[in-house]
């Protein structure tokens, strides 16, 4: 059984699983779907096309599936999908998708803290930590286990690879490939995150062979010729297929 405060608004249409807890002054909106065990504190908006799963805490003045902020968008039939085992903090916005993609997503086991934002289209994936204000722009994707520190700036279409480490007031349009600590000013490369790949399980021999292969790539003018050195003298690994696959399919750039 649902508990749901006198004080808040359900819409009649909006599908709620069990045992969510809903507190004073929220409001959910008609096409809307939650699954089970979620706690709205006060104040918490959700809005027309929320897809929320599992195990969601959200905190007072979130406004998650909001309206995008793009002129292109004329009002279609979009979504937001937000996974299970999130920690969506104060005021943090997520907006829906637009005609681009349809759907934002955000995947589960992510802590999103207070007053960040996610615009429309973007897909944020799973295990990561995302910093108090940090705004990304429009299509921006974020890999798995990224570590992304407060008030970082993204600009659209961007892609963030899985268990970097993001210095806080950092900004950037370019992409920023795996297994690295991003920062500085301006942002640029600044080693690989040994600390948080140490935290994560990664052996001593696959820390070594990440290290290696950003020496090779950074050592050349060239990405193209960076690839090629890292194909000619280590092995592929997955954690080293990954990298290359990262850094050949970027649309703008990675950071250097």
């Amino acid at each position: 059984m649902n508990q749901i405060s006198p004080f808040a608004f359900v819409h009649p249409e909006a599908k709620l699983g069990d045992n969510n807890i809903i507190g004073p002054f929220c409001f959910i909106d008609k096409n809307t779907e939650m699954g089970d065990n979620n706690v709205l504190q006060n104040s918490v908006t959700i809005n027309y096309g929320a897809r929320i799963g599992n195990n969601n805490e959200i905190f007072p003045g979130a406004s998650l599936s909001t309206k995008p902020q793009d002129l292109k968008f004329q009002g279609e039939d979009t979504i937001c999908q937000i996974g299970d085992n999130n920690s969506i903090r104060e005021n943090v916005t997520i907006s829906r998708g637009t005609a681009s993609k349809g759907t934002t997503v955000v995947g589960s086991n992510n802590l999103l803290m207070e007053n960040m934002h996610i615009a429309h289209d973007c897909v944020i994936g799973n295990g990561c930590i995302i910093g108090n204000s940090t705004k990304f722009a429009g299509e921006v994707v974020v890999d798995d286990n990224a570590i992304i520190s407060a008030t970082v700036l993204f600009h659209q279409f961007i892609r963030i690879g899985g268990y970097v480490m993001i210095q806080g007031g950092s900004r950037t349009s370019q992409d920023i490939p795996p297994y690295i600590i991003a920062g500085k000013e301006p942002i640029r490369y600044a080693g690989i995150n040994l600390i948080g790949l140490r935290r994560r399980g990664f052996s001593n021999e696959t820390i070594t062979q990440i290290h290696d292969a950003y020496r090779l790539l950074y050592s050349k003018g060239v990405m193209a010729e960076g690839i090629e050195e890292i194909k000619r003298n280590l092995p592929l690994t997955p954690e080293i297929q990954y990298i290359i696959d990262f850094v050949q399919s970027s649309k703008r750039g990675i950071l250097r």
